[in-house]
């Protein structure tokens, strides 16, 4: 028996031996590589000069390309009708306004701008909110067999609610919920400002989902959960209901023009009637989303898992193709006067100026270091998502039909960037827009028939498939 222990104890000294072998071996900065990175620094008086700046200065202030400074060109040749430019503030809900920026841009086009309508984003982002709640709790109790660990029931605890979002959750809400005007329903600060009221709400989520869990494993009636299911979301109903004000059922309301003149009798509506009028075509029929994902093959429609608001709603699907194509079909849309929901990652862009240029700051001279990931390289290692939505409304054309620039309307107000829109150079554009949706009858017929084909699913936590704030 003593020799087993000691052959044991043996054992275990020549394991944590070896551990602590390889966690001091090859893989650690040893002393002698520590001195070999410091002999690397490059010295003299220049690179002093940078340090002392940098020790007092902003990074991008030295990197700052005084090329790129000039007067931004801000002539296009093909434009859509301006509108107003609305504010997410401190909101994560940039895919609903560009989303409603499309809806409400069709319904002047179709009234050859004679009227006007601004969409509430309060009123939809309520039930977008209760939605993604009983995503969430649905999602728990699907999952209630699997072990906390698991990567799907991680997913869901991970993140219960967000106010991030795509185009694909219109879709699904105004064809439940229908639309209202915003001088029906009008901002409230909570909308505004996201924040502590989705904590509070996913604080209570995690519980209820911890709850769930307990009673799918003491084997409780499924019609037991879904009653207790219930009531929960009827606690988050009322948290809503407090800080976003509970949706109308029933309002009045009468058309005006762009200068906010009466046009029409005021009519009662209830929110379906008034989006059933707006915007009459069902969305879902009529628009289509284009990807530009180089890393995975073109001319293929693919599907991300678990990628919706609500739960019965559509998955995040898209016809993935090459950025000139997307270009062709944007172009195409913006000549007969439509916009069109985009969506973009954000670096190399002067906020103050409303302006994206690939060389805007220099910071391969600054320190002396190239960055040369292609666009499928960042996406991979996720240096670089889909993380903005804005709407696309301009290009600018060369004398052969190319683009040269593009403009879109933000949703940061109209005293951000160039009156409230960005515009981007057509390099620029190819290496940060990724998402593209577009009336169908834009897109030619041999790309339009691949989204009948069967998808090629994408998991969850794929780098590029966040929610776009």
């Amino acid at each position: 028996m003593t020799n087993i222990r000691h052959i044991i104890l043996c054992s275990s000294l020549l394991m944590l031996n070896g551990m602590t072998a390889m966690a001091q071996g090859d893989g650690g900065i040893s002393p002698e590589m520590l001195a070999k990175i410091q002999q690397t620094r490059p010295q003299g008086n220049a690179e002093k000069a940078l340090v002392n700046a940098m020790a007092t200065m902003n990074i991008n202030d030295l990197a700052k390309n005084a090329a790129k400074q000039g007067k931004i060109d801000t002539k296009f040749s093909i434009e859509t009708p301006k509108q107003n430019i609305h504010n997410q503030k401190s909101s994560g809900r940039c895919w609903m306004f560009s989303s409603m920026n499309v809806l409400r841009s069709r319904f002047a086009l179709e009234h050859k701008d004679t009227l006007a309508v601004e969409y509430s984003q309060d009123y939809l982002f309520f039930y977008d909110q209760l939605e993604k709640a009983n995503l969430f709790l649905q999602g728990v109790i699907e999952t209630a067999s699997k072990p906390m660990d698991d990567s799907d029931v991680k997913f869901f605890f991970r993140s219960p609610l967000s106010d991030g979002g795509t185009f694909c959750g219109i879709i699904d809400l105004t064809k439940k919920y229908g639309l209202v005007p915003k001088s029906v329903r009008p901002e409230t600060y909570q909308a505004e400002n996201t924040r502590l009221m989705s904590n509070i709400i996913e604080t209570k989520l995690r519980e209820y989902g911890l709850e769930l869990r307990s009673m799918v494993a003491a084997k409780k009636k499924a019609t037991a959960i879904n009653s207790r299911k219930t009531e929960m979301l009827a606690e988050v109903y009322r948290i809503l209901s407090m800080t976003l004000g509970e949706p109308v059922k029933e309002f009045k309301y009468a058309h005006r023009d762009k200068s906010g003149n009466i046009k029409g009798e005021e009519k009662t509506y209830t929110p379906m009637e008034f989006y059933k009028e707006t915007v009459k075509e069902p969305i879902e029929d009529t628009f289509i989303m284009l990807m530009n994902d180089p890393r995975h093959p073109y001319y293929k429609v693919y599907e991300v898992e678990y990628d919706r608001h609500t739960y019965d709603g559509h998955n995040w699907r898209y016809i993935n193709l090459p950025i000139e194509d997307i270009e062709s079909i944007a172009i195409a849309s913006l000549k007969d006067g439509r916009k069109m929901y985009s969506s973009y990652d954000l670096p190399q862009m002067d906020r103050s100026r409303g302006y994206m240029d690939l060389n805007l700051w220099d910071y391969s001279t600054l320190f002396g270091l190239q960055f040369p990931m292609t666009k499928a390289e960042r996406i991979s290692t996720f240096e670089s998502m889909s993380a903005h939505a804005m709407t696309l409304t301009a290009v600018d054309l060369d004398k052969d039909g190319k683009p040269k620039k593009w403009k879109v309307e933000n949703s940061w107000g109209e005293s951000n960037g160039q009156q409230g829109c960005a515009i981007m150079t057509e390099d620029w554009f190819k290496e940060y827009m990724f998402r593209l949706v577009v009336d169908k009858k834009y897109v030619p017929e041999n790309i339009l028939k691949i989204k009948d084909e069967k998808p090629t699913m994408i998991p969850y936590d794929d780098p590029l498939f966040q929610d776009e704030k």
